[in-house]
């Protein structure tokens, strides 16, 4: 098997263990209480954990045999594994919105692999690292802000995802750099640019973590999938020397594919705002009509036309405000 079909593989692989990783994720954040950054108490939020572990593992070996430019455009499946895993193992339904718009994410990151291409290349300097990991945290850091003044839960995720995104891009580059320069006989010679790969890792993994708290699991998933790749190509194409094929036509196809991809993220976005905004709670998991639930991302179940609900005072005296829900039918009472 040739190089570059071990790295497809290889992301194919690691595609469907992000996928895994992002439901369990989703359903720590829908069904837990708790830290939204950092649920550590939670057994199954560390089994989430592993299976990124296992995926970025994966990833770290594609890169080795492919170029960056090609690899981290192959992460754009996650999103397609991730819907279809969602909806089998954990009965979470995507509508038919959130799905048009992950098709049109990926179809426009596909697009970009088309005309990407890489060669040799390059290793950027110790200066050029720096510099790079300055401007990823302080990107990183206004859009962690943005999303504190976000006032919708949609909104707040996205940000939150994009930063994310941009935190698991530059990682890639990092460890791109470090795997090109490691050497057995200097085995911490590049310990600055491996600590800065693990903070940029494990701050992606906890902006990923809050940006699914009542936003559901295709809006931020589909941002992180295609930020990550978008920001690591970019640098890749210019830190790298990799560049488009097909010269400046591949520059703008490449253009038009980005365009599309945004669009995908704009489509997930507004499928989310029109779900909360239909009276949807954000982060309550919506019911199939018998009881069982249905998700975030499935077809909210709205209020039945024909009950209604009286709130009536507690009996006795109460050291906190309880509420007592009793359902009636609107036509009679039973």
């Amino acid at each position: 098997m040739s190089p570059l079909l071990w790295s497809v593989v290889l992301s194919l692989v690691s595609a469907v263990a992000y996928a895994g990783a992002a439901i369990v994720q989703e359903r720590v954040a829908a069904v837990a209480g708790g830290p939204a950054y950092a649920p550590l108490r939670n057994p199954v939020w560390w089994g989430a954990v592993l299976l990124s572990g296992l995926g970025a593992t994966l990833h770290v070996a594609a890169l080795a045999y492919g170029p960056l430019s090609l690899v981290q455009p192959l992460g754009a499946l996650t999103i397609v594994c991730a819907l279809p895993m969602a909806a089998l193992f954990a009965g979470r339904r995507a509508g038919r919105r959130a799905w048009h718009g992950a098709v049109m994410a990926t179809a426009g990151l596909a697009g970009l692999l088309s005309v990407t291409g890489g060669g040799a290349g390059r290793v950027p300097g110790d200066g050029e690292r720096w510099l790079l990991a300055g401007i990823a945290f302080g990107t990183v850091a206004g859009l962690f802000v943005l999303a504190r003044l976000a006032g919708r839960s949609a909104l707040r995720a996205v940000a939150l995802a994009a930063g994310a995104g941009v935190a698991f891009g530059v990682a890639s580059v990092f460890t791109k750099a470090v795997a090109e320069e490691w050497t057995a006989a200097a085995p911490f010679a590049e310990w600055g640019s491996a600590l800065v790969l693990s903070a940029l890792a494990v701050t992606g993994l906890l902006l990923s973590q809050a940006s699914y708290r009542g936003a559901g699991l295709a809006a931020p998933l589909a941002t992180v999938t295609v930020v990550n790749p978008v920001v690591a190509a970019t640098v890749g194409l210019t830190l790298f020397g990799e560049g488009f094929r097909y010269g400046a036509a591949g520059a703008v196809a490449a253009l038009v594919c980005g365009a599309v991809a945004a669009g995908g993220l704009v489509e997930l976005t507004l499928d989310r705002l029109a779900r909360t905004g239909a009276g949807s709670p954000a982060g309550a998991d919506e019911t199939d009509g018998t009881g069982g639930a249905t998700g975030s991302d499935g077809d909210a179940a709205g209020p039945e036309v024909g009950e209604r609900v009286d709130v009536g005072a507690v009996p006795g005296t109460r050291a906190h405000l309880e509420v007592e829900v009793r359902s009636r039918a609107v036509a009679g009472r039973s």
